[in-house]
């Protein structure tokens, strides 16, 4: 066996929870996939339960304004999801994946708890008051003591489930291995699987307990959320025994640092123009034929000396494509930040949207605002097992592709469709306004259905498909990083959203008029002109996902037919010999 096939089988071996070498018979496998899909669930169902329903509780009971709480709401959610890439780099250079989910699940569950005794006692809350009442401005804004308690609380479930976030991804991930065929069949029914549980437990999360929520007090509702983290927890520890674990490989972040300070330093020298090496890198990956000024990085110095260089002058082939691969997508991860911030519109906005509707079901039962967002899991639940069993066998005999579509094809379907929410949004909410000025009626709130239905279509193809592929591009040791980067999309998304309506406030606002969204009262603000906006920016968005995703297709050269190379090629290139390019590529 050469070097670079026994380093890489001993990076990427797994091992179980003794730290054991792994037997094919007992660990890893669906079996060990439901285990993690069990926390996935009870995880999503507590956070989505808060997170969905958060601008009411900041609204009504700490006092925030409108505009302010869905400022709150958005940076909250923003922030869990620029956290889950601290958790990708824990998980891939230090703690391992198990571990990083223990750890951190804890710390979420520790912030459900204080929550729940921040809603509870009155002490840590503004006196009860009227936010929609003529005297909001004597309504006391939650300050000093009662906000630190607040926000400890709410960013210490933040921390914990951004750190959770990717390594729930790509632990179940890990269970299968991507280079075996059959198992590569698995892994795309897992992604499928996965964001059906992701499905089932928002559904919960967005009837029972916002049922509970509105019925029971926030207190309550916070402390539900808390158990069914506990629950998660023990699903997760109960299969230990059974999972497949990969080893930290050290920072990511270090290798990174060597190429681009290598590259840099030998800019100057010239790259062979015979330099399009036909390898592969042990996982059916060829060469990236992009940003081939970082080849340089690989390339011994024309000094002359016969000196060995420094590991911050010289890198391997395998450092370089790491960077390669980051660098590359980071235009498709671009593309989607449109995406998340219409989800935190839905979020927000949406809800206050059904605040001011007939909520009346019956005349005993009231549809609490925050359970629309329900709507689109509802057809999930329905639509994701279609998709994996009718729609995935009939387009994988057109396409000859595992998962039917690939995943790039997957996420322009949703980027697409999601400008549609948008136009619904604005149409719906035009009507809504119109109807209450005009004849002081208010429309139903199905109304706003079709909103949530449409995003929930282009959800089950973006969300999916982003994860799918960000596992897929990534190399040993990079797995949960390049997940995390894809819940990163949500963080920019929810970031934005703060950022255009404050924009849009600012822009808007003149010495006599407010900003269109500056009032408490939807009736008074043009959400609708908001919408509008929004829609017009994910279709600039859709047209210039389809230019990056072409440039990364094009860009990207197929699987070698061959996939072996000289023998001593390898050696070289894996243990950082010093060796021409002509040599290794």
């Amino acid at each position: 066996m050469t070097d670079i096939q026994s380093s890489r089988k001993d990076s990427e071996a797994s091992v179980d929870w003794r730290g054991k070498p792994c037997m094919p018979n007992k660990h890893g496998g669906m079996r060990a996939a439901f285990f993690v899909l069990g926390i996935q669930a009870f995880e999503i169902m507590a956070i989505a339960a808060v997170g969905n329903n958060l601008i009411t509780y900041v609204f009504n009971e700490m006092h925030f304004s409108l505009s302010k709480s869905a400022n709150i709401v958005t940076n909250f959610v923003g922030t869990i999801f620029l956290l889950s890439l601290l958790g990708g780099f824990l998980s891939d250079s230090y703690l391992g994946s198990f571990w990083t989910m223990l750890i951190f699940g804890f710390v979420e569950l520790s912030g459900f708890m204080l929550l729940s005794v921040q809603a509870h006692l009155p002490q840590l809350r503004p006196a009860s008051c009227s936010m929609k009442s003529p005297t909001t401005e004597h309504c006391e804004e939650a300050k000093g003591f009662k906000a630190t308690v607040f926000f400890v609380a709410l960013y210490l479930v933040a921390l914990g489930s951004g750190c959770l976030k990717p390594n729930m991804i790509s632990h179940g991930a890990d269970q299968f291995s991507k280079d075996d065929p059959v198992q590569s069949k698995k892994l795309s029914t897992y992604f499928n699987t996965a964001y059906f549980s992701f499905c089932v437990g928002e559904l919960i999360a967005l009837t029972l307990l916002i049922w509970v929520q509105t019925r029971s007090g926030m207190d309550v509702g916070f402390g539900v959320s808390a158990g069914a983290m506990a629950i998660g927890l023990g699903i997760m520890i109960s299969g230990a025994v059974f999972y497949r674990n990969k080893r930290p490989q050290g920072s990511i972040f270090t290798p990174i640092a060597r190429v681009l300070v290598a590259a840099f330093s030998k800019r100057k020298q010239i790259c062979p123009s015979s330099s399009e090496p036909h390898i592969s890198m042990n996982s059916g990956r060829p060469y990236i034929d992009k940003f081939r000024f970082l080849d340089k990085a690989c390339l011994k110095s024309e000094d002359g000396s016969n000196t060995k260089e420094s590991k911050w002058r010289l890198c391997t082939v395998w450092e370089v494509e790491q960077v390669k691969i980051i660098m590359s997508v980071v235009p498709i991860f671009a593309c989607t930040i449109i995406f998340n911030t219409i989800l935190a519109q839905l979020q927000t906005f949406s809800v206050q949207q059904g605040s001011g509707m007939d909520t009346k079901l019956s005349d005993s039962f009231h549809v609490p605002p925050a359970s629309l967002q329900a709507i689109p899991y509802i057809m999930l639940i329905a639509l994701v097992p279609i998709y994996e069993t009718c729609f995935v066998p009939l387009a994988r005999k057109f396409t000859r592709t595992d998962a039917g579509i690939t995943p790039l094809q997957r996420i322009g379907v949703g980027l697409f469709t999601v400008t549609l929410s948008m136009v619904a949004a604005a149409v719906i909410e035009k009507k809504r306004r119109d109807t209450y000025l005009e004849s002081n009626k208010i429309l139903s709130i199905f109304w706003i259905a079709p909103q949530f239905l449409i995003f929930g279509f282009s959800e089950m193809f973006t969300a999916v498909g982003l994860i799918e592929f960000f596992y897929k591009q990534s190399l040993a040791g990079m797995q949960s990083f390049l997940t995390a980067m894809t819940y990163c999309s949500y963080s920019f998304g929810f970031y934005l959203s703060s950022l255009l309506v404050s924009l849009v406030n600012n822009i808007t606002s003149t010495s006599s008029t407010k900003g269109w969204l500056s009032d408490n009262d939807l009736n008074k603000d043009r959400l609708d002109l908001f919408y509008w906006l929004l829609a017009a920016l994910s279709l600039v968005n859709f047209f210039i996902y389809l230019f990056c995703s072409n440039w990364y297709s094009t860009s990207s050269p197929s699987p070698s037919p061959s996939t072996t190379t000289d023998e001593n090629t390898r050696t070289d290139f894996t243990s950082s010999k010093h060796i021409r390019a002509e040599e290794i590529l």
